[in-house]
């Protein structure tokens, strides 16, 4: 299935994945789903994310908080996960546009500082250590 993956200060981007492993394998664990859009779609995080100290990602409306770790955000079928389709994969590259930094919570709403995400460096492709901070 077609899905978005959203990292911690990374640009979301689509990724193939198929079966339980491979779901796992993006999260980094144990899988957990939640729902808190009206859009037939889930988001699937690591249900272990805050034990293993995982970094915090993006903030999520409707009091859920944030979630913590690498998430993917699927569609939903009568029983089980599908491919996100095309134009709520567009909503949601949009939505996880921008890469937070948590600095507190009010109860269970995160406070965070919005950024320009990156693109995720290609395997074997470092970012510039020279790059100019001031062009973020």
């Amino acid at each position: 299935m077609n899905v978005l993956v959203v990292e911690p200060g990374y640009l979301p981007y689509e990724k193939e994945i198929n079966g339980l492993h491979e779901m796992q394998a993006v999260v980094g664990g144990i899988i957990d789903a939640i729902y808190p859009y009206k859009d037939p779609v889930a988001i699937v995080c690591n249900d272990e994310a805050l034990l293993y100290k995982m970094p915090f990602n993006r903030s999520v409306e409707g009091g859920y908080g944030g979630v913590f770790g690498t998430f993917f955000v699927c569609g939903l079928g009568e029983e089980s996960f599908t491919s996100l389709p095309p134009e709520l994969m567009q909503k949601y590259k949009e939505k996880f546009k921008n890469a937070e930094l948590l600095i507190g919570a009010r109860g269970n709403e995160p406070v965070t500082l919005k950024f320009k995400a990156e693109p995720k460096p290609k395997p074997g492709q470092q970012k510039d250590p020279h790059r100019d901070e001031a062009q973020r």
